[in-house]
C-alpha cells in the first residue's frame, strides 16, 4: 500500500544516513585528535587508566628535573673535593721538605698558608644554587644530609616517593673552639700495665657539638722506659682540649672514635711521644690502646672524657688542623706531617663519597627518562588512534554517506508516483 502520509522507505533511509553521519563525525574527531579514546564516554576504563599514567608522567618529569639539579650539586662538590685533594698533595710536598734542618722554613710556611687559603676559597665557592655540600658544622638536627627526589612509587595502597640521600662532607679549615666547661666523669677508662692492650668503647653523641677528649695519666716507676710527665695530660678544661673532638650532626660512635684517634696521632707527633709507649687507634666504635713499655709498675691510664656545660662551642671544619700548621719549628713540622696524611685521606674520602652518589644519581636519571618514554608509549597504545585504519574507515563512511543521501533522495521521490493514479 502506498501512502502520502507515511514514507517508510524515507524513514529507513533517513535513519541510516543519521547513523552514517554519526560514525563519520566520530571518524573525523578521531583523525583530528589522533586519539581513539579522547574522553571518558569513548571507553571509561581505558580513559581512567590513561589519565593515571599521564599524571605519573608529569610526576616523573618533575623528578627528572630534581635529579638533574641534584647531580649538578653533587658534581660541584666532587670536583671541589678533587681540587682540595690535589692542593693537599702539593702541601704535603712542602711539609716533607720542612722536615730538613737546612731549609728556609719561613718561606715554606708562606707557601703552606697560601695553599690553605686557596683550599678555603675552593670550599667556600663549591655551592650550587646556594647549597654547599662541603660544609657540615651546623648544630641543627637534619642538616647533615640532603635528600634528592629520585622516584615515584605507585602501589595498591597509594603513591609514595623515594629519595637518594647525599651525606654532607666537611672540608672547612676553621678550627674548633671550645671555651670553658667542666670535665665530666669519664665515659670509658682503662689502665695499661702488664696487659699492654685494652679497648675503650665510645658512647655515641646524642646531639651535635658534644665535646670528647682523651685524658692520659702515666706512671714510670724506674724513669727508664718513658717520661710519665710527657704523656700525662691533666684533668682541667684546658687539658681536655689538648686531644679533643667536637661531634657534628649525624656523627656515630665510629666517627667520634676516628676523630679522637686522629687528634691523638697529631698530638703525639707534635709532642714527640713514642707510639711504643702509647698508641691509640680507632677500631669501629671503640679506641684500641696499646703499649709495649708498660709493666706491673709502669702504667698508662687512658680515659675518654666529655666536656660538659661549655660556655661556647664552635664545631671545626674537617680540615681544621690546617689552621694549626706551623712548620717553622721542629714540633710544628712533625705535627703537620702527621696531620696532612689525615687531611688527604679526608679529602679523598669526600671525593669518593660524592663520586659514588653522583654515579647513582646519573643511573637513576637515565632510568627515569627511559621509564617516562615507556609510560608515554603505553599510554599511546591504549588511547592513540590507528591512523591507517582511520583513513580507510573515513573513506568508507564518505562513500556510505553519498549512497545514503542518494537513497534518501530516491525514497523521497516515491510519493510522486501516486500522482499517476489520478491522471
Amino acid at each position: 500500500m502506498s501512502s502520502i502520509l507515511t514514507n517508510n522507505g524515507a524513514m529507513v533511509a533517513l535513519q541510516t544516513l543519521k547513523n552514517i553521519n554519526n560514525d563519520l563525525g566520530k571518524a573525523q574527531a578521531l583523525i583530528s585528535t589522533g586519539k581513539a579514546v579522547g574522553s571518558a564516554k569513548d571507553n571509561s576504563a581505558v580513559w581512567a587508566i590513561s589519565k593515571v599514567m599521564e599524571s605519573d608522567v608529569q610526576g616523573f618529569k618533575a623528578i627528572s628535573s630534581s635529579l638533574s639539579l641534584g647531580e649538578s650539586t653533587v658534581a660541584v662538590a666532587r670536583q671541589a673535593s678533587e681540587t682540595v685533594t690535589d692542593l693537599l698533595t702539593k702541601m704535603k710536598d712542602k711539609i716533607v721538605a720542612s722536615q730538613g734542618a737546612n731549609v728556609d722554613r719561613a718561606k715554606i710556611q708562606l707557601d703552606i698558608e697560601a695553599m690553605r687559603n686557596q683550599i678555603t676559597s675552593v670550599v667556600g665557592a663549591a655551592q650550587f644554587n646556594g647549597l654547599n655540600l662541603l660544609s657540615n658544622t651546623s648544630k641543627t638536627a637534619g642538616t647533615s644530609t640532603v635528600e634528592v627526589l629520585s622516584s615515584l612509587d605507585r602501589s595498591g595502597s597509594g603513591v609514595t616517593v623515594s629519595n637518594i640521600t647525599v651525606n654532607k662532607e666537611d672540608l672547612g679549615t676553621a678550627a674548633a673552639t671550645v671555651v670553658g666547661g667542666t670535665v665530666a666523669v669519664s665515659t670509658a677508662a682503662a689502665t695499661l700495665n702488664a696487659t699492654q692492650t685494652a679497648s675503650l668503647t665510645v658512647v655515641a653523641p646524642t646531639a651535635a657539638a658534644t665535646v670528647y677528649s682523651i685524658g692520659i695519666a702515666a706512671t714510670d716507676a724506674d724513669s727508664s722506659k718513658f717520661v710519665a710527665a710527657n704523656y700525662t695530660t691533666g684533668a682541667t678544661s684546658p687539658d681536655a682540649q689538648k686531644i679533643m673532638y667536637v661531634s657534628r650532626v649525624g656523627d656515630t660512635a665510629a666517627d667520634v672514635a676516628k676523630g679522637l684517634a686522629k687528634a691523638y696521632a697529631i698530638y703525639a707527633a707534635e709532642k714527640g711521644l713514642d707510639t711504643d709507649a702509647l698508641n691509640v687507634t680507632a677500631n669501629g666504635n671503640a679506641l684500641a690502646i696499646s703499649s709495649t713499655m708498660t709493666d706491673a709498675t709502669d702504667t698508662m691510664a687512658v680515659r675518654i672524657d666529655n666536656l660538659t656545660t661549655p660556655t661556647s662551642v664552635t664545631i671545626g671544619g674537617g680540615l681544621s688542623e690546617l689552621s694549626k700548621f706551623d712548620v717553622t719549628t721542629d714540633a710544628g713540622a712533625r705535627s703537620a706531617l702527621a696531620a696532612i696524611e689525615f687531611s688527604i685521606q679526608t679529602a679523598i674520602d669526600s671525593a669518593a663519597s660524592f663520586g659514588s652518589v653522583e654515579g647513582r644519581i646519573e643511573i637513576q636519571s637515565n632510568f627515569v627518562n627511559k621509564l617516562t618514554d615507556a609510560l608515554k608509549s603505553g599510554i599511546g597504545t591504549l588511547v592513540d588512534a590507528n591512523m591507517e585504519e582511520a583513513s580507510a574507515r573515513l573513506q568508507a563512511l564518505q562513500v556510505q554517506q553519498q549512497l545514503g543521501v542518494q537513497s534518501l533522495s530516491i525514497a523521497n521521490q516515491a510519493p510522486q508516483s501516486i500522482l499517476s493514479l489520478f491522471r
